[in-house]
């Protein structure tokens, strides 16, 4: 793949950039003072201390309220496009695991759940289980590129997504929402706020139900809801707040996914042929409790207590195909795979410290996490070929895992932060973390076991073999950051950041491995960046860019091989350690309120990432020699623009065009590789204070794009390796009305 460039590259083109910025504000600086508009202002609040961008030395996107419903949908996965240098793995019907800067997770079928990317929602902690992150009645969402040690932890060796939902109103208000579509597509919405004076609080319900039947048609079961969407989206908030002293902060949201999972196709089409489609289904239910309190004027105490149930089920059909599809050369070619996963999250933190950003200011904090999961998976396989002899116990290969899986976090933390000059401002912070697991669980392998089928030949029931497996891993954990923040006036800031993130290590489940790689080590990573924030022009213009460079120590890489080339479901995924691994890039994002009716804006994500010496297992038994390589789904860019115009007598219309480039879909030994493309989506409607309306239409130029993709052998008799992939969504159309009640209209 093509190089980006070297870090000094990277800094002169960012150094260009903002002189263009600068110099593009001094010619429309005039024009641009008449008017009487101004961006929103957006306070960050998943860092430890809740502050404006400009103030936090991090690369920060935030995408607010209003942003979301221009130019989101229903899921996360409609706004990805605006973040720069995120992106997300496919194998799931939405996204569910996150690469920031490259380092994320592509799935989890075994072993320990150890994510890079911190996934929450109301300090609710669903990182990798983001099928949970729907945009209905959010506020804000936060994106922190960049190891977040200090504030998070072992799992944000990447950076953390922060959803932030809706907060009560001040007077009683109302809402309804109705979404039609195409595809079968509908939805409906309702929202309901105000005040309780009497209890010096608030509160606000919402709730929304989504379907579309998806956009694969399954032509062996003539059906086109194989691939469908379901989903029911429920949030309450409560605030209780007797005085500027005293705020309580209680939210409950339950998430509930039914979706199929159908995507992928022997011709990489639309056009499935599953005889048994999959589901991909995930109903979390979390409650998190927020105490704030100021004892004195200048010192805060934060209390943040969490807890988190999400019930999984996974299936898909392994081999994409029916009997008729593979006869003649097979009599049985049967493969499925289906997980049941629960797991449980509880989380506990308290802070003590300074409440102003001015002056000398200090902050300590401690944290506690369990995590405790269930797994069960069952793989299922029958493949008879047509010229061998009927010899079911040969060719049966059916499994079971069974486990059961516990991990501690206990964490210490504090933050010190004070001025050397007026305009120079510094701060460290530091982590220590005890990470301990506990792992019991057994793999059974069947032959002639016959499970789930109704064409196999096969009556004799068989243990080949029974495989306990117990382990206690830990460790000792520990990260921080130190900054420098410079103000070049009342309006633009530079910083420059040092961080060292961590993430504990773990082991591996599927059998086949050596001795030496059923567990991995834990990786450090040190960013070192630098970065220009502005927010000028009486706040119509905002600029946030950034160039970063990534050492990672004991890179966690992620793999998998085919042991069985005629069995599609064998695959042996497991963790290693590569040497080193090097991430650099740029990134940068502005918005413009060019008049009182048109704003426009634009992202830009640079990256360029290598890993050295990751030794790879073979299906062989024997490891390979030491492999080094860009890591897998790492564009090496991202690029967005986006204009809006919003007339106060009405009409409205936005337009979003998102690029990426090209990619691997794979770590070694697939070099299989995406094509770069680009997404034109538009909305236009009429708003008015009380009601709007809207036509959304998203890919209009009906691109094919890929949202994951495997290379392997799948189709027999002779299993050739080819190159599979999802594909993401075709052209669509969406046309809604929103009605409003009471006296805020927001």
């Amino acid at each position: 793949m093509k190089d980006m460039g070297t870090p000094g590259t990277l800094i002169r083109a960012w150094v260009c950039g903002s002189a263009l910025a600068t110099g593009a504000v001094q010619v429309h600086a005039d024009a641009a003072a008449g008017s009487d508009t101004q961006l929103e202002e957006i306070t960050v609040t998943a860092t430890l201390r809740a502050a404006p961008p400009i103030e936090i030395p991090s690369s920060i996107t935030v995408l607010d309220q209003q942003t979301l419903r221009d130019a989101g949908r229903t899921n996360f996965e409609d706004v990805l496009g605006l973040v720069p240098n995120l992106n997300w793995a496919g194998d799931t019907s939405l996204p569910r695991y996150f690469q920031l800067r490259g380092i994320g997770e592509l799935e989890q079928y075994q072993g320990a759940p150890n994510p890079s990317v911190g996934f929450l929602i109301d300090d609710i902690d669903f990182s990798g289980l983001g099928t949970a992150g729907t945009l209905y009645d959010l506020d804000q969402v936060e994106v922190l590129r960049g190891p977040q040690a200090t504030r998070y932890g072992a799992n944000a060796l990447a950076g953390l997504i922060y959803m932030k939902s809706a907060e009560p109103t001040d007077t009683f208000y109302a809402r309804a929402d109705l979404d039609a579509g195409d595809y079968g597509t509908h939805s409906e919405g309702g929202v309901i706020s105000g005040p309780v004076d009497s209890l010096d609080s608030g509160f606000r319900l919402a709730v929304q139900h989504y379907y579309t039947n998806g956009y694969f048609r399954d032509l062996y079961l003539n059906r086109d809801d194989t691939n469908r969407e379901d989903e029911y989206t429920y949030r309450a908030k409560w605030v209780y707040s007797p005085s500027d002293r005293l705020r309580v902060e209680l939210n409950a949201m339950q998430v509930n996914i039914d979706n199929g999972y159908d995507a992928f196709t022997i011709d990489n089409s639309r056009n499935t042929e599953s005889d048994q489609p999959g589901v991909d289904s995930q109903h979390s239910t979390g409650v998190s409790l927020r105490v704030h309190y100021l004892p004195n004027e200048n010192l805060g105490f934060t209390a943040i207590g969490t807890y988190a149930k999400s019930v999984i089920k996974y299936s898909y059909d392994g081999d994409w195909g029916n009997p008729i599809l593979w006869a003649p050369d097979a009599t049985v070619y049967q493969y499925s795979e289906i997980q049941n996963r629960e797991r449980i999250t509880k989380t506990l933190e308290f802070r003590l410290g300074t409440e102003s950003n001015e002056g000398f200011g200090w902050l300590v904090g401690a944290y506690g996490n369990q995590l405790e999961e269930t797994l069960s998976d069952l793989s299922l396989g029958y493949y008879q070929p047509l010229d061998t002899p009927n010899d079911p116990l040969d060719d049966q290969s059916d499994s079971v895992i069974n486990s059961g899986y516990r991990a501690r976090n206990i964490a210490l933390f504090g933050e010190l932060d004070g001025a050397l000059t007026p305009g120079l401002r510094w701060s460290v912070g530091a982590r220590g973390e005890r990470w301990s697991a506990r792992y019991a669980g057994t793999t059974t392998d069947f032959l002639g076991s016959n499970i789930g089928y109704t064409n196999a030949p096969v009556t004799v029931t068989q243990i080949e073999s029974v495989t306990p497996a117990a382990l206690n891993p830990a460790n000792n954990l520990w990260g921080g950051h130190a900054s420098l923040t410079y103000k070049l006036d009342a309006e633009q800031s530079v910083y420059g950041t040092v961080a060292r993130g961590y993430k504990a290590g773990g082991f591996n489940l599927s059998q086949g491995l050596l001795p030496s790689q059923l567990s991995f080590n834990p990786e450090e990573d040190v960013n070192l960046e630098i970065g220009y924030k502005a927010d000028l022009l009486d706040h119509r213009l905002k600029i946030n860019a950034d160039i970063f460079d990534l050492h990672r120590h004991n890179a966690q890489i992620k793999t998998s091989f085919q042991s069985d080339p005629t069995n599609p479901d064998d695959f042996v995924f497991y963790t290693g350690n590569a040497a080193s691994g090097h991430n650099y890039g740029l990134e940068s994002d502005i918005e413009w309120r060019l008049t009182e009716r048109v704003t426009v804006g634009g992202d830009l994500g640079l990256l360029q990432t290598h890993f050295e010496d990751f030794v790879q297992q073979g299906a062989n038994g024997t490891t390979t020699v030491a492999v080094s390589r860009e890591l897998a789904n790492a564009p090496h860019w991202q690029a967005a623009v986006n204009a809006t115009y919003r007339d106060p007598r009405g009409p409205f219309a936005r337009v979003d065009v998102t690029g990426m480039g090209g990619y691997y879909f794979d770590l070694p030994p697939y070099q299989n590789t995406s094509n770069p493309y680009g997404l034109v989506n538009a909305k236009i409607g009429w708003e008015t204070a009380r009601w709007s309306v809207y036509l959304t239409g998203r890919n209009l130029l009906d691109k094919r794009y890929p949202v994951r993709g495997f290379f392997f052998g799948d189709v027999p008799p002779n299993f050739s390796n080819e190159t599979y992939i999802q594909l993401g969504d075709p052209r669509t159309w969406l046309a809604s009305v929103s009605v409003k009640f009471g006296g805020d209209h927001r």
